[in-house]
This record gives C-alpha cells, sequence and structure tokens, in this order.
C-alpha cells in the first residue's frame, strides 16, 4: 500500500498558510485577531473552525480539536475558552452572505455556503419549512468552515493507477472515503493532472467536464475557477450533479465527468448515461471501501455492476489524504501499491 500525506506535498509555509488566509475576511474583527495570532504552524494545519453560540470557539486540526482563549491562546480547557457570542454569529452571517442572505436562500436550503476560494461554511439552526420542505434556515446558531487546500501534485502517485496506457484515457474511477479525509483535495488534482497532461507519463491531456455542485472544487467566483483545474477542463458551478452531467454530456463534448460526493439515486441514473455515452467518469462518494458502497441502495447496482474500474480509499492513518488502497474495480484485488 502507497500511503501519502498532503503535508508532504506542502512547499513552502506561506502555502499552508494560505487557505486559512483565505477565510479572515469572513470572520468577526475579533476572532480574526485570535486566529492570526497563532503560530504559523497552527494556522497551516487548521482544518475547521467551529462556531456555536454559547459554546467555546473550536479549531478543528490534524491531531484534534484546541480552543482559543481571548488573547487568542491556544487552550486544552473549555472553560478557559472564549464563549461565541450572539453578536459574533451576527456578524459572522453578515460577512459569509456579504448581508445579503435572501440572495443564497438556495444554498441555505442545503445547510451551507460555499466562500470565495472554494471554502464551505456549514451552517445551523431554526429550519423553515414550506410544504414539508426546508425553504430556508433562520435564528442562526452555529457555523463551521472547512478549509479548502490546493495542493498541486496530491495526486502524483495515484495517477499512474488510473490512467489506461492502451487507450491513452483514464479508467473509471471513484475515489472513496470518510469526511475529512482529503478526498475533494485529491479529486481537484487528478483533474488538473488529466486535464494538463503528464508529459513524463506520455499522457497528453483530456477534456473534462467538472460539476462542482458546491463550488469547493474549482472554487469559481462569478463563474470563474480560482482554483487550477486544468486547461481543458469545462465547469458547472452551483448545479446540481445529475443536471450537470447531462449539461456537459450534451453540449461540451466532454471525455471524462468529474463530480464529488456522488450518491442520490439521480446521480447514478446521469452517471450510468454518462457510462453509455463512453466517457470516462471520476467521482468521489462517502464509505470506508468498495464493499461499503455496494450495500447503498443507490449506488449498489453500480458498483455491483464492476463498471468502475478503480477505486482509491484514502484515509487518515498517516494524516489527511493518506492513500490506503488503489484496487481494480474488476476483480475488487489491491494492486499492491507499496508503502513508501
Amino acid at each position: 500500500m502507497h500511503v501519502m500525506q498532503f503535508q508532504k506535498t506542502m512547499g513552502t509555509r506561506d502555502a499552508a498558510v494560505g487557505a486559512i488566509n483565505e477565510v479572515l475576511p469572513v470572520l468577526p474583527v475579533n476572532i480574526r485577531r485570535m486566529v492570526v495570532s497563532l503560530p504559523e504552524h497552527i494556522q497551516g494545519k487548521v482544518e475547521e473552525v467551529r462556531f456555536r453560540q454559547g459554546r467555546p470557539l473550536v479549531l478543528g486540526l490534524p491531531s484534534g480539536d484546541i480552543f482559543l482563549n481571548a488573547a487568542g491562546k491556544p487552550v486544552h480547557l473549555a472553560s478557559e475558552a472564549y464563549l461565541v457570542t450572539p453578536d459574533d454569529m451576527e456578524r459572522l452571517i453578515q460577512l459569509i452572505s456579504s448581508s445579503s442572505l435572501y440572495a443564497l436562500e438556495e444554498e441555505l436550503r442545503n445547510g451551507f455556503i460555499t466562500i470565495p476560494g472554494g471554502h464551505r461554511a456549514g451552517i445551523t439552526g431554526k429550519a423553515v419549512l414550506e410544504g414539508g420542505k426546508i425553504r430556508t434556515l433562520k435564528y442562526f446558531s452555529g457555523c463551521n468552515i472547512r478549509i479548502s487546500r490546493e495542493i498541486p501534485g496530491a495526486s502524483s502517485t495515484i495517477i499512474p493507477h488510473i490512467i489506461d496506457q492502451n487507450s491513452g484515457g483514464i479508467y473509471h474511477t471513484v475515489l472513496v472515503s470518510p469526511p475529512l479525509c482529503g478526498k475533494t483535495t485529491m479529486l481537484r488534482d487528478i483533474v488538473r493532472q488529466v486535464s494538463d497532461g503528464i508529459p513524463t507519463l506520455g499522457f497528453s491531456g483530456l477534456t473534462v467536464g467538472l460539476v462542482d455542485e458546491r463550488s469547493e472544487i474549482a472554487g469559481c467566483y462569478r463563474g470563474i475557477p480560482q482554483r487550477d483545474v486544468g486547461v481543458r477542463t469545462d465547469v458547472l458551478d452551483g448545479c446540481p450533479k445529475a443536471e450537470g452531467m447531462m449539461m456537459l454530456l450534451r453540449s461540451m463534448g466532454p471525455q471524462v465527468i468529474a463530480a464529488d460526493e456522488i450518491g442520490r439515486r439521480e446521480d447514478v441514473y446521469a452517471l450510468e448515461e454518462v457510462l453509455n455515452a463512453g466517457v470516462k467518469i471520476l467521482v468521489t462518494a462517502h464509505g470506508s471501501s468498495p464493499a461499503d458502497l455496494s450495500e447503498r441502495p443507490a449506488l449498489g447496482a453500480l458498483i455491483r455492476s464492476n463498471t468502475i474500474e478503480r477505486y482509491v480509499t484514502l484515509g487518515r492513518s498517516r494524516g489527511a489524504g493518506t492513500v490506503e488502497d488503489i484496487i481494480d474495480g474488476k476483480s475488487f484485488r489491491s494492486l499492491g501499491v507499496k508503502r513508501c
């Protein structure tokens, strides 16, 4: 088994800190100062910033959660931590939404807002129902900002196993992992490399259609990708995956269609159309293994059909982004990737 940690691919300390800097503008000024006062080696490892009204401010790191006190110093006891105030929550929501919650009702219906850079702000509060379905949220009580990091080269050890040297294309590939194990970061880098081409492998690059439903992969701002997803990649931003795959298939002539976090029946139906059209798929799914996915009501039939040619399982055994295994989709055997 080959294991790779994203941290090893970070070129400089500045690159590690850059991601947290992108979310500073949406933090209330007092909390922004707390985060900025942290040592750079801690800033570069922050994966989440959690706000819960009336409870401690929490930073999620690979090694576990830490609290901050009012001076921005890390503390281990909740009793010593800074407590998030109603004013903090109100200001946070204003900054995240640019003071226009009405314009973001569709995103709120899904429980999160994507901010520039592809970072996701999950939000909790009271659900407002309409016809038995969630219309929006109000009385916001919590927010979790998940930090998205662009790490060029993160997928370099995977790429040789998903390129089909005979056809000059790629294998139908699914990245499988639990939450917070780096599948979106890995998908972004695979898309970039597949799109740009890899001269050292004699791979010239393919046209990729990317459905970025949550704006996390390409990090689009006003429809323009802020992340590097390759020179041959067309992005549908903020579009439901099933509809987006069909739109790209009809209009953009992709050789590969990529999407994050498939799982609904409509996603699988769209993937079947893509497969029938002879287009390769590159997607991610929540789970721990192909066997886990095969038990899902929507995904099960697709997994059991032996259509998928490669499974890449990710975990955190050596940190976020650990490649735990690469599995042949026909035989379900490990490809025997060696540990570094």
